[in-house]
């Protein structure tokens, strides 16, 4: 049995331009901007033609006195000052994307570089990682399964590693999911091939005196495989009402292509996995949201094996992500020191000791307590509050951070706090919650996790573990 190899155990728990008619006034009255009379050349038109007349304030202003000169000058200056303006904010716009563009790649050869090494720096890499993982080339695969300890930092041991992961996932899977009537089978199977059947008239391997009454269908034993069998198929609805509501607008999560429908299938399979071989935990609505950036990464992977396989690697680092906040999922565990009201609880003093102003009008004045906005921040690591490219991005500081993805969740926690203060010390009880609950998309994601990292961790909680 394997089950218990990849068990987690039982939890304790711009101001307006307005148009130039200027070039239009000097034609038709036959002077220039200085008043100098234009050569007729210069504004000709044939015999009988009309001019049609110019309508009061049609050209945008009046002249209604010798100051009017004087204010067209005035506002053709602004017009060409806000040019100007314009142009050297579009030039150093691309400055700004050329750096940026430049770093990335130093960024990319850095990694490359690190996770080709023999024995990769696993402290370099968090550092790297930390301030961001560029897309594509698999590196973030290969990042977040050495950051998640999946991967041995000798590099020399990965293929092996690799291949004993994936082949004891693959046993669970036959041992766990397969429903009862072909477990019945493959054993009766590998019964006839190791037994001489001496009855010539037997009908095949599967005779009605080698299925036991535990194994019939509407045996209620225990210990019944069918039993346990039909126990599971409510969590199996559940877990494909969640998967269709994961992240509809991807078409790689949700749509009716054979690749989107591999990739449910592949999600169910873990999660239905995961419900089995911890049934003190099971399965709960919103794991699906924690799965799905492991699985996507994976999935996308550039080298085809591990894209292939990322239904198994995605398992146990699923786990292993789960690791130090399965009991949040548990809610008979949710008042103990491992529970969700004790890491609300947690949030909230390292709030008080980063900004206490903040925090007395938010604990008194407005009386908003962590658990009316912070209990899916944490359960679900954020995955709910920002567009995927972001979560994706804020993950690779996550499983970065040396104290654990716990102790950086609550400083990105906090983080979020402090980046609209000042909207939140001047809003009620109904706006704040509204804010907290719907946190705005516009947020500098940057600064944001600079803000967090600046944030001191909790060290109290940390040596207590």
């Amino acid at each position: 049995m394997f089950k218990d190899k990849l068990k987690l155990p039982t939890p304790d728990k711009p101001g307006r331009i307005f148009p130039d008619r200027l070039g239009s006034l000097v034609m038709i009255s036959g002077l220039d901007e200085k008043g100098n009379e234009i050569e007729r050349s210069e504004f000709e038109f044939e015999s009988g033609e009309e001019l049609e007349p110019i309508k009061p304030g049609a050209l945008g202003f009046h002249r209604e006195s010798d100051d009017g000169d004087e204010a067209i000058d005035d506002e053709k200056d602004d017009k060409d000052q806000r040019i100007r303006k314009k142009t050297n904010k579009d030039a150093v716009a691309a400055s700004v994307s050329v750096l940026k563009s430049i770093l990335l790649d130093e960024k990319r050869s850095d990694l490359e570089y690190e996770i080709s090494r023999r024995e990769i720096n696993l402290e370099k890499l968090r550092r790297i990682a930390s301030t961001g993982i560029p897309n594509g080339g698999g590196l973030r695969a290969t990042a977040w399964k050495l950051l998640l300890g999946y991967l041995p930092s000798s590099h020399d041991l990965w293929e092996t590693q690799l291949e004993e992961n994936r082949q004891k996932y693959a046993d669970m899977k036959e041992e766990l999911l397969l429903n009862p009537s072909e477990h019945i089978w493959k054993e009766a199977k590998d019964l006839s091939s190791t037994q001489q059947h001496e009855d010539n008239d037997a009908d095949g391997p599967l005779r009605r005196h080698e299925i036991s009454v535990e194994d019939h269908p509407l045996s209620l034993d225990k210990e019944s495989l069918w039993r346990q069998y039909f126990q599971h198929t409510e969590i199996v609805d559940q877990i494909d009402r969640d998967l269709q509501r994961t992240h509809p607008d991807m078409p790689f999560f949700s749509a009716e292509t054979s690749f989107s429908r591999k990739n449910r299938e592949a999600m169910k399979n873990i999660l239905l996995l995961f419900a089995k071989s911890n049934p003190a935990i099971c399965y709960v609505q919103g794991m699906n949201e924690v799965l799905a950036p492991i699985y996507y990464v994976f999935r996308t992977d550039t080298d085809k094996q591990n894209a292939e396989n990322a239904e198994a690697d995605s398992f146990s680092c699923f786990v292993r992500i789960l690791g130090d906040s399965v009991d949040h999922f548990c809610q008979q565990l949710d008042n103990s020191s491992s529970g969700i009201l004790a890491t609300l609880s947690r949030l909230s003093d390292l709030l008080k000791v980063n900004d206490e102003q903040l925090w007395h009008h938010l604990e008194f004045t407005t009386k908003i307590k962590p658990q009316f906005y912070a209990f899916r921040w944490i359960t679900l690591l954020l995955t709910q509050e920002f567009k995927f490219e972001f979560i994706l991005r804020i993950w690779d500081t996550l499983l970065s951070n040396t104290f654990g993805v716990q102790d950086m969740l609550l400083r990105i926690c906090c983080a979020m706090l402090l980046c609209v203060k000042s909207r939140l010390l001047s809003g009620d009880f109904v706006a704040n919650i509204k804010l907290l609950q719907h946190y705005p998309d516009d947020i500098n994601l940057e600064y944001l996790l600079q803000v967090a990292q600046d944030i001191s961790p909790d060290t109290s909680y940390i040596l207590s573990l």
